[in-house]
Parts: structure tokens; sequence; C-alpha cells
């Protein structure tokens, strides 16, 4: 079993004709901003044996055209305990401090400006 992803956070930009949408997520819980024309997706921690899926309608402008139908979506999320680079830390010294510290280190690894597109 690989692992979590925790944090998952969809942006989703909509066209300026989307007047308003009526969605239905399996997981998580969504917003959506009519004057931006933003939907934002909380998904929360991806549940591995029931993946997220968001559907529903979208109410367009009467007589626009249909909107983009692959929009650049931005994705945040966090992996803990995990270093996708491959790093790995086998030692480190401290010196000038008075207290012992936790011999430990913690990975973590967090998504920055990514977007997905098709």
């Amino acid at each position: 079993m690989g692992k979590m992803v925790e944090g998952v956070i969809l942006e989703i930009p909509m066209s300026k004709s989307v007047l308003n949408v009526t969605l239905v997520s399996s997981q998580g819980k969504y917003t959506f901003d009519p004057v931006s024309k933003v939907l934002v997706w909380d998904v929360g921690r991806i549940d591995p044996t029931r993946l997220p899926n968001l559907r529903g309608s979208i109410n367009l402008q009467s007589g626009a055209p249909p909107p983009e139908s692959n929009p650049a979506i931005a994705v945040q999320f966090s992996i803990n305990q995990l270093a996708v680079s491959g790093l790995k830390v086998n030692r480190l010294d401290m010196y000038g401090e008075k207290y012992k510290p936790f011999k430990g280190v913690k990975y973590v690894t967090k998504a920055g400006r990514f977007q997905v597109r098709t």
C-alpha cells in the first residue's frame, strides 16, 4: 500500500458563461464562486479504497457557447513521510546546543504550483 495523500484541494476555473453548478461529491466538499467563476473542491484525505468523484450539472447563460472541455486544474496536496526527490538524510550534526535533539527526520511532500492539463 502506498503513502496517504492528504490536504487535496482542486481549483477549477470555469467559463464566464457559467451561472451556477449543482454537483455531488463522493468525498470532501465543494464551493463555487459565481463572481470569480472558480470551483474549489476540498477533497481532504484520499481514501485509496474509494477514489473521489465529482458529478453534476453546470447551468450556462442562454445562447452561450459550450465551455472549454479541458480547463487547467490547479492541485494542492501533501504526502507525509515521503520525499519524491529520493533525498535521504543519513546524518545531521548539531553543535552549540544545550539539549539533546530528537534523532529522526520528518519527510513531507507538498505540491507547489501544479496544474493538470489534458
